[in-house]
């Protein structure tokens, strides 16, 4: 439900940053989360439950408001570096969310981990308050053509449509590791707790520091070497996994290897990405973003269903070689630029 409520967002609510300001709408966003955590807190019954989880999904979709703005606002000549700094911290909160979350429950329980938020939340707003510059949009359109719009860019950019592909299978491989390694160290070759789990995903976050170096490089024009850099990153994350004995600590030093390696190679490419698509052009920052954000987010699902399939029927073997295949795509993709 989360899920769905931040794909909706993404294709309808991110298009207001066209014509609300900026900060207004951040805000709205923020505390429609801080009101959906509360709820997933006070719930006691399914269904309340996953309504809350539905509207947090929504209110997610800020930070694909932040991002843009962001790129707007700073000098032509920092602007990737700008942007990585952003998506540090974008992709910091992410791969934390397990290991915090998995921690404070064992300590208190699962509750916590929503009030808790929804406090953050709340914070968050104060400060963006306080010190987030306003941001009027200039496009003089309605929100109907806005929509509309949407689909001209996404057949007729080749910028977007290049880099929404190789985004999508990396976030792809992305989602299919996290959706099966938890079930392979839990299982019956490592034995693992769920605080041995949240140790690994807390190891895995080393790869969050591509995003800043990453915008660096985009500045120095060496994208393209990156982004061959970033795919085959992710594939060789993959490929290192098969060369121990299953439950040796070789194998669980090199699946560590190999999560922080993937999660470097997957923000390289997402850095690399938003940064072309944000040269295009200030009045389509907005759209290109969600379309390009909506692009991944298929991709992170598809990884997902075909890891969790995988796993089920021949284990981390099978799921590991489908995981290979993402990078593998997007790598036959990109030799044809």
């Amino acid at each position: 439900m989360t899920q769905a409520g931040f794909g909706v967002g993404l294709l309808l609510i991110v298009r207001l940053r066209d014509l609300i300001e900026n900060r207004r709408l951040v805000l709205m966003l923020i505390g429609v989360s801080a009101i959906a955590l509360l709820g997933s807190a006070l719930a006691m019954s399914p269904l309340p439950y996953l309504a809350s989880a539905l509207l947090l999904g929504l209110g997610s979709v800020a930070v694909q408001i932040l991002v843009p703005y962001v790129a707007q606002m700073a000098p032509e000549t920092i602007r990737g570096r700008v942007v990585g700094n952003v998506m540090i911290g974008l992709m910091i909160g992410i791969l934390l969310a397990r290991p915090a979350s998995s921690f404070l429950t064992q300590l208190v329980s699962w509750h916590m981990v929503f009030y808790i938020s929804s406090g953050s939340m709340l914070a968050l707003a104060l400060a963006l308050r306080l010190g987030m510059p306003k941001r009027l949009p200039v496009t003089g359109v309605t929100y109907g053509t806005l929509l509309k719009s949407m689909a001209h860019l996404g057949l007729r950019t080749r910028v977007l449509q290049r880099r929404a592909l190789y985004q999508a299978c990396l976030y792809g491989a992305f989602a299919l590791f996290w959706t099966t390694v938890p079930l392979l160290l839990t299982g019956s070759t490592f034995h693992m707790t769920q605080n041995g789990v949240a140790l690994f995903a807390l190891a895995g976050c080393g790869g969050a520091i591509a995003a800043p170096l990453a915008g660096r490089v985009a500045d120095k024009g060496w994208t393209r070497h990156a982004t061959a850099f970033a795919i085959c990153a992710v594939a060789a994350a993959f490929l290192v996994t098969r060369f121990a004995t299953a439950g040796s600590k070789v194998d669980i030093a090199l699946l560590v290897g190999a999560a922080i390696l993937l999660d470097f190679g997957m923000t390289t490419n997402l850095t690399l990405g938003q940064r072309a698509i944000f040269a295009l052009g200030a009045e389509y920052s907005g759209r290109l973003n969600g379309l390009y954000m909506s692009a991944f987010f298929v991709g992170g699902s598809i990884g997902s269903a075909v890891g969790g399939w995988a796993f089920a029927i021949a284990g981390w073997d099978l799921a590991s070689w489908m995981g290979l295949t993402f990078p593998i795509v997007a790598l036959a993709f990109f030799l044809t630029e």
